[in-house]
């Protein structure tokens, strides 16, 4: 029998950390509804409720559970106060390969909080855990999270035309990298 993975806290900086999702990140959960696109993209569910909330935290758990993927919380050192997530999906038919993806909320954005974790999570998972290769995909129009694959090392390698259904919509997804044979330089 397998065992569940583990969802370490890692500290991202002396403001920063990464951790487990809990009951408390509910707040992080209701803004992330509320945002026009993060719902999306991702199992936010939207509308809002608690319940739907508490379920979503159940989720991020079960994961860990099956050992389908690593969710962090990127949460405030001082207060624990959640802003955001990153998640580490390795693949189930290559395990060098993982996928990674990640939101912040809106009271939280312009702040480097997603480039920050995206390069712990990046890593701990090529140095720690042994992963080759991690790849993540952006919407051509975001910019925003264009430049966080950027400064979190990744390297562009091209667009996947209708790669993704968002909203119901098959939409392009340009495609980033990093690979453990790559420089650990990271721009700022």
């Amino acid at each position: 029998m397998q065992t569940a993975f583990h969802v370490p806290r890692l500290p991202v900086d002396d403001d920063l950390l990464l951790r487990p999702w809990h009951i408390g990140d509910l707040p992080l959960v209701r803004e992330a509804a509320e945002d026009a696109y993060i719902p999306l993209v991702t199992t936010v569910p939207s509308p809002y409720t608690h319940d739907e909330g508490v379920a979503f935290l159940a989720r991020q758990e079960e994961r860990a559970l099956r050992r389908t993927g690593y969710p962090f919380v990127v949460a405030e050192v001082a207060g624990d106060r959640g802003l955001g997530t990153v998640g580490l999906w390795p693949n189930a038919t290559d395990t060098g390969r993982a996928a990674l993806g990640y939101w912040v909320a809106g009271s939280a954005r312009g702040r480097g909080v997603a480039a920050a974790a995206l390069r712990t999570v990046c890593s701990w998972a090529l140095d720690d855990l042994g992963f080759e290769r991690l790849e993540l995909y952006v919407e051509p129009w975001n910019t925003a999270s264009r430049k966080t694959a950027v400064q979190a090392g990744f390297s562009y390698e091209g667009l996947h035309r209708a790669w993704q259904s968002v909203g119901g919509e098959r939409r392009d997804m340009m495609s980033y990298s990093r690979l453990a044979t790559d420089l650990a330089e990271t721009v700022d």
